[in-house]
């Protein structure tokens, strides 16, 4: 297959399907994106840029949209120039979600487009509307995420087929294209995040960690309300004091990924530590900020309970890692966790605003060894069935990627 891979920040969701299909030699591989890649073996990486930023005083309900055409102009006007080179795709997988992909069946007609259905925004039952502490109150952000969708909704046209890495996220796009989504995750390498009962941690060059000590683990992408971050803080208090020689790591960047942005100037970890931090042993609690994958792993393998909290939204990897890695788990009661953490079996679940009771399920954990061990063994084992990349995910993706050239319907 001659295959063209599109996402503004490659690889992204396609890090093991594309160098997979770039294997076979018989496929030519091009990716666009507007990362600096370094580029792979068999992987051609064409970068482009857009040629203008975003209106000044645009209107805040067409803003992102115009971003998307932007870029997606940009991408287009790159492709007309690999057509010309003679590079013709039979297939293009593409995250959708930047609007590069808007205009690629106009350069290629005949290409099949699979888009990668990450979320299809909602003015209620999701996350919009979920935490009333960050309510909107302006009726009219119903239109705004209206608006939202237009690029989900002009995809749509063009598309072929759409990959969704859990039901739940699926199961958000109408359903006049849900019948068109595959249901397949991007995959987890349960040979290579596995338990390890000898994991340990230094901390400032003199205090070592190991699996006999206490430690609770929180990660974030960034500390937000949108993955509990103020719920998970408010917790601090009651299970440090139940747990005085339990430490915290909170794994996470000061910038937001979603959501509205705190008051200017401020950062959303700060206001909320600043509730409880006369409160707590600071000393226990360790911001370790965004720490490279080689050392985020180990701290999984050190961990005696996670915590994962979020908002009905996208699974971050993090989760499924930590059931990989054998963690004890306890995680909000909301939809997006309802696949992966069966309560009581792969982990604990609670109410996502109920500080107390995640103090309690937290601290419970903590005290019994016999429990722990048993939610995180079904862990590990639902992550290998589930989401193992080697035998479950990757062969898939890649069967996905051949019913797309041929044209046949979603599976």
């Amino acid at each position: 297959m001659r295959i063209l891979f599109v996402h503004q920040n490659f690889p992204g969701q396609f890090k093991n399907l594309a160098p997979a299909l770039a294997k076979d030699p018989a496929n030519e591989i091009v990716v666009l994106t507007m990362s600096q890649h370094p580029g792979q073996e068999r992987l051609r990486v064409v970068t482009y840029k857009p040629a203008r930023g975003t209106t000044p005083n645009m209107h805040p309900w067409v803003s992102d949209f115009e971003t998307q055409t932007i870029r997606g102009e940009a991408a287009f006007r790159m492709a007309i120039k690999l057509r010309d080179e003679g590079f013709s795709p039979d297939i293009i997988i593409a995250h959708p979600g930047w609007g590069e992909s808007l205009f690629l069946k106009d350069v290629w007609p005949n290409a099949k487009l699979g888009i990668y259905c990450e979320f299809f925004y909602h003015a209620e039952g999701y996350d919009v509307g979920f935490d009333p502490e960050f309510s909107v109150p302006d009726p009219g952000n119903a239109c705004r995420l209206r608006l939202k969708n237009v690029n989900n909704l002009l995809h749509f046209e063009t598309a072929d087929a759409g990959i969704s890495p859990t039901h739940w996220q699926a199961s958000t796009f109408p359903d006049a294209f849900r019948k068109h989504i595959t249901v397949i995750h991007d995959g987890i390498d349960t040979d290579a995040v596995i338990p390890n009962p000898s994991a340990s941690l230094t901390l400032n060059s003199n205090l070592v960690l190991t699996r006999q000590d206490e430690v609770i683990t929180f990660v974030n992408r960034n500390l937000e309300p949108y993955r509990g971050y103020h719920t998970f803080v408010r917790a601090l208090p009651e299970i440090l004091k139940q747990r005085p020689k339990a430490r915290v790591f909170i794994v996470g960047a000061d910038d937001v990924s979603y959501g509205s942005r705190p008051p200017k100037g401020q950062k959303w970890r700060d206001i909320f530590f600043n509730e409880v931090k006369d409160k707590v042993d600071c000393s226990r609690v360790h911001f370790v900020g965004h720490i490279p994958y080689q050392y985020f792993i180990p701290l999984l393998q050190l961990s005696t309970v996670h915590v994962y909290l979020t908002y009905p939204f996208v699974l971050s990897w993090s989760l499924l890692e930590a059931m990989s890695a054998g963690c004890s788990i306890v995680a909000s009661d909301t939809p997006p966790l309802h696949e992966a953490i069966h309560h009581n079996e792969t982990g604990r679940l609670v109410d996502f605003f109920d500080a107390q009771a995640l103090s309690n399920e937290v601290v419970a954990l903590l005290e019994n060894t016999a429990e722990r061990q048993r939610l995180g063994a079904n862990a590990r084992a639902f992550a290998i069935k589930n989401y193992d990349l080697k035998t479950v995910c990757l062969p898939r993706q890649l069967a996905w990627a051949e019913k797309l050239r041929d044209g046949k319907p979603a599976v």
